[in-house]
């Protein structure tokens, strides 16, 4: 995967959730040249949230690569146990969709991996 960052243009960024602001929690996803995705999941509260629900452009098993909430970080090591299977439950107008763990304070990042 070619995860360079630099590219200007916003067709590789868009917003997954922007607009959950009594849970304070952001999220969007960056896409390399080639349609692969890295998810960024935010959560601005103290309060971990638990089977937090939004939708994904691409369904399958995506594999937790940061939390910064991790015992390495000395945080409470609150997550998903390193993956998480999409639903095919509609969310936030895609027809596919996560549940996971969001720990307090904490950013994660996910990538889809190849079935």
């Amino acid at each position: 995967m070619n995860w360079i960052l630099t590219r200007i243009s916003a067709d590789g960024f868009e917003w997954l959730v922007v607009d959950d602001k009594e849970r304070s929690v952001l999220i969007f996803v960056r896409r390399d040249k080639e349609g692969n995705e890295i998810i960024v999941a935010s959560n601005f509260t103290p309060v971990p949230r638990h089977d937090y629900r939004f939708g994904i452009n691409q369904p399958g098993k995506w594999r937790e690569i940061l939390n910064t909430d991790s015992m390495h970080y000395h945080g409470s090591n609150a997550g998903n146990g390193g993956a998480v299977h999409s639903d095919e439950i509609a969310s936030h107008g895609r027809q596919h969709s996560l549940s996971l763990t969001l720990p307090p304070l904490a950013t994660i990042w996910l990538v889809r991996e190849a079935e």
